[in-house]
């Protein structure tokens, strides 16, 4: 079954192949939520700073029934954060809020505040900060495994030349469509993990008559289709759903695109 299935990190550390994503899950619903997911069988759930919903997602993965060490939980420092104190000191506040003792991953949402995303100010020495504290916490023991999010192959090199820990993650949007082969290409020659989020364009792709068509051809969902274009990239993928059935759904993953399909499928532009 793919959701017993994981990866590797640098350190060794195992990461389940398929997570929960649960941005834009409001916080009296986390702790519902996350319990369906892991008793659907999901062991990785994915929050952030930003979705402010931790207390919840804490609440949800120690009432789950399931032993903490068999959960990997992921959180993130919110990307308006770029100093060295404020970072350390969110992520406190994230063991706090979450309450399930050391993070099994950390990572900078982004390389800029989100009202920057993409700008012309890149923040090179300011996520040097950032990751610093991350590195701290790594080394105390609060986390696992540290990365980062939305990075660029130029932010990457901007903590590569001078870390102590390298990311071990790089976590961007990656789906149908949208598939920045240079990046991936870069993570993989530096042992950087992928992880795919919104690996169904938010939606997008669910009317799509181009990749409708090839699932029918397969015999499965849209949805199955898109994750598992994700997983064939190598990458860790981050459905979000918050309907049960849905959840085992974007679980059943037992088939194979092929190689020609898979080109087909990063060249479809989404609307």
């Amino acid at each position: 079954m793919i959701l017993e299935e994981t990866y590797t990190l640098r350190n060794g550390v195992r990461i389940p192949k398929v997570g929960l994503g649960t941005w834009l899950v409001p916080e009296a619903d986390a702790a519902e939520v996350v319990r369906q997911a892991i008793a659907a069988g999901y062991r990785h759930i994915d929050t952030a700073q930003a979705y402010e919903n931790e207390a919840g997602v804490g609440e949800g993965v120690r009432s789950s029934g399931v032993d903490r060490d068999r959960i990997f939980v992921t959180t993130k420092v919110a990307a308006e954060i770029k100093d060295y104190s404020a970072a350390a000191a969110s992520i406190d506040e994230s063991l706090r809020k979450l309450d399930v003792g050391s993070v099994d991953l950390i990572i900078i949402h982004c390389p800029q505040p989100w009202a920057e995303f993409r700008g012309p100010k890149r923040y090179f020495a300011e996520n040097k900060e950032v990751w610093k504290a991350l590195e701290e916490a790594y080394m105390a023991g609060k986390a696992r495994a540290i990365g980062v999010s939305n990075f660029l192959v130029d932010d990457l090199q901007n903590i590569l030349e001078s870390c102590r820990v390298k990311p071990m993650v790089n976590q961007f949007r990656l789906h149908v469509g949208e598939t920045p082969a240079s990046l991936i290409e870069f993570c993989r020659k530096n042992d950087i993990l992928v992880e795919a989020y919104s690996p169904i364009a938010h939606g997008r792709a669910l009317n799509n008559a181009e990749i409708g068509k090839m699932a029918a051809t397969y015999g499965v969902s849209v949805a199955q289709l898109c994750i598992r274009y994700t997983l064939q990239l190598g990458a860790v993928t981050l459905p979000k759903s918050t309907n049960p059935e849905h959840m085992r759904s974007n679980a059943m993953l037992d088939f194979t695109i092929s190689d020609e399909d898979m080109v087909l499928l990063a060249g479809i532009v989404q609307e």
